[in-house]
């Protein structure tokens, strides 16, 4: 059976218009009954909604497209049923206590979403579309075992094992009543790296995008098909740019230091915390903040080898003179409003 062609031969406006629907859908579900219990799962479920969608509609069925649609749909189940376990156990998520009452606020994170959701998933979109697997219209599907196919599929695999096991190890670390408040976790792979599951996250996108590049190697694909999986190499950028410079690392850097920085100085800094500040600084010295490497290797290195090869930004950095005094500051209006 041929594929269906809907809107356009990319399903780009099919996707965009699935995708605000659900998200929108489920911004006003979290909005009327203010939880955010569906908002994490609104978002990983998409993913799977849009592989699969455009897996069905594409109708061609060749081994890469079910193998890049199957891949993802693993990785959304996978991040969507963590993410909604974990909030169901903690009751909310503090990431929106600031702005789940504000009605253009919380709408703004929910658009925001969506442009995550779709912009990702550009590589299996365009893969599954007729564009690209309609192989009677200038579409092509070179026999699947490519170096790409395999490249692909290796690092999607190491980027999931890494992202699934971190995740687990944390939640497991943060649920445990014996687990010491003073210090960040360092069992397992967090060892090795500050944020691993963002580096997993990381890998299975760029293993996504390698795998459904596949058919730019043939010659029978369109000029503008290769294109157009040229240009979904977005996806894993986007991917990268999101999470080290916006919903990933930023927000998760300085108020960690912030609060191990509070343990042991200010007003309610307590004698058996003394060392919790200078503890972290050596651990952010010996740790990697995003590849895992081991800290044997990882702390004698240079500091500008530590900010540009491994991504250590300056900006990450909590600064003692003035981030430190503002946050003693805002522990005591906090105390004496």
């Amino acid at each position: 059976m041929s594929p269906t062609y809907v809107l356009d031969k990319y399903y780009l406006g099919i996707t965009v218009l699935v995708t605000t629907a659900y998200q929108l859908s489920g911004f006003a579900v979290a909005w009327v009954l203010q939880f955010d219990k569906i908002t994490d799962f609104t978002g990983g479920s998409n993913f799977f909604i849009l592989a699969l969608l455009t897996l069905l509609v594409g109708n061609t069925f060749h081994t890469r497209n079910i193998i890049a649609s199957v891949l993802v749909m693993v990785w959304a189940v996978r991040i969507a049923g963590f993410l909604l376990f974990r909030v169901l156990k903690t009751g909310s998520d503090a990431r929106f206590d600031d702005i789940r009452s504000h009605f253009f606020k919380f709408l703004g994170f929910w658009i925001g979403q969506i442009l995550w959701v779709w912009t990702v998933s550009l590589p299996v979109i365009i893969l599954n579309s007729p564009a690209v697997s309609d192989t009677s219209r200038s579409g092509s599907n070179p026999e699947f075992g490519t170096g790409s196919d395999i490249a692909g599929i290796v690092l999607w695999g190491i980027g999931w094992l890494i992202e699934t096991v971190a995740d687990a190890q944390k939640f497991r670390y943060k649920t445990q009543k014996n687990s010491p408040k003073n210090k960040p976790i360092t069992v397992g792979i967090w060892k090795y790296s500050r944020h691993p599951p963002y580096f997993g996250e990381m890998l299975c996108w760029w293993g996504i995008w390698t795998l459904c590049f596949s058919p730019v190697t043939s010659g029978s694909l369109s000029s503008s098909s290769k294109s157009a999986l040229y240009g979904s190499v977005v996806s894993p950028v986007f991917t990268f740019i999101l999470l080290m410079f916006g919903s990933g690392i930023p927000p998760a850097e300085k108020p960690q230091a912030k609060k191990f920085f509070l343990m042991s100085n200010g007003d309610n800094a307590r004698e058996e915390n003394a060392s919790v500040w200078k503890n972290y600084l050596e651990y952010r010295r010996s740790t990697s903040i995003l590849i895992p490497i081991s800290p044997l290797i990882y702390r004698p290195l240079p500091k500008f080898i530590k900010q540009t090869i491994f991504l250590d930004f300056p900006f990450y950095a909590f600064d003692e003179s003035k981030d430190g005094a503002a946050a003693i500051e805002e522990a005591k209006f906090q105390r004496n409003p």
